[in-house]
């Protein structure tokens, strides 16, 4: 729990609770990545040398926050164990300092918590069960199957944007129009000139599921990233289920919205690695390796050979 208050979210801006706990969403079962993660979860495929989960949970405590929680499911232990310490491997790995260092770092990321969602259904179904961790003070959701880059940071903003309303906070980045069929899209107006100075943020009016180019308001995406006051969990139990049979997310945050919880977003314009289809996982392993110090110059060349190669109709084509 926070330090503050629980009713401090309603004094002055200056005193409200600051988000101090993540998070991550980590039950699903990825069926689009079937076999490979009928044994391995998802959120474990490596990005070069380091998961996916591990990618995510460096954003967290990048932004301050060093207690998260997982929403696991069965057969998903194992992504608490890449967090655990291993004395054995260690032991091992006594005179490789460079390797043992990086095998000793998830378990000094930050306290992780877990906590088992039984049947899959949905993420406002998901983000329910973080409610007796979380208790009655604002906290951010990050979705496990995306990341932005270290140097390009998204989430202090948001906290810093939620600290100041108290209210929701969402991220958005920008789609080609024809892509908004795609994405959950919102309606956007102008936000306050007091928030301006903490980057793009825009005041959120509405969000529509997937739209049809003609039909979109904007073309502005959700980014799995939230910052959520606690009362969203009573709002989630007064959600019925939509799309899909699921209690979704976004419907429990319209509820709030429309009972006058003020919601902002942040628009972000850096880079986001979308892990969650096998193309962007791929695009990502493939972007992350070529910035690689150590082998990326190498990789580069290699991967220019082997484009030109297939291009030009060559021996392996």
């Amino acid at each position: 729990m926070s330090v503050h208050s629980a009713n401090s979210s309603t004094t002055a801006a200056a005193d409200r609770p600051r988000a101090v706990k993540a998070v991550i969403p980590a039950a699903g079962l990825a069926t689009r990545f079937l076999p490979a993660t009928k044994a391995v979860p998802k959120e474990l495929l490596p990005v070069v040398d380091r998961p996916v989960l591990q990618y995510i949970v460096e954003e967290a405590t990048q932004a301050g926050i060093s207690d998260v929680l997982l929403i696991t499911g069965r057969g998903k232990t194992s992504m608490v164990d890449h967090f655990d310490r291993r004395p054995d491997l260690e032991a091992r790995l006594e005179k490789k300092p460079e390797i043992l260092a990086a095998v000793q770092r998830p378990s000094e990321l930050a306290e992780i918590y877990t906590v088992r969602q039984p049947e899959q259904l949905g993420l406002g179904h998901a983000v329910g069960y973080a409610e007796s961790h979380v208790g009655d003070q604002p906290f951010a959701v990050l979705l496990g199957d995306e990341f932005v880059k270290m140097d390009e940071p998204l989430l202090p903003a948001m906290l810093e944007l939620q600290a100041r309303t108290g209210g929701i906070v969402l991220a958005f980045f920008e789609v080609d129009p024809a892509e908004t069929k795609r994405y959950g899209i919102a309606s956007v107006e102008p936000a306050e000139s007091e928030l301006t100075d903490i980057g793009d943020v825009v005041r959120v009016t509405g969000m529509v599921e997937k739209p049809d180019p003609e039909e979109a308001p904007s073309n502005l995406a959700v980014l799995g990233r939230y910052v959520l006051p606690g009362k969203i969990f009573d709002a989630i139990r007064r959600t019925k289920p939509g799309s899909g049979g699921e209690i979704q997310l976004t419907d429990a945050m319209e509820l709030l919205r429309t009972e006058g919880t003020p919601v902002h977003a942040i628009v972000y314009r850096g880079t986001r690695y979308d892990t969650g289809m096998p193309l962007g996982y791929l695009q990502t392993v493939v972007q992350i390796a070529a910035e690689r110090e150590d082998f990326g110059a190498e990789f580069r060349k290699w991967l220019t050979d082997f484009v030109n190669s297939h291009v030009s109709g060559g021996p392996n084509t």
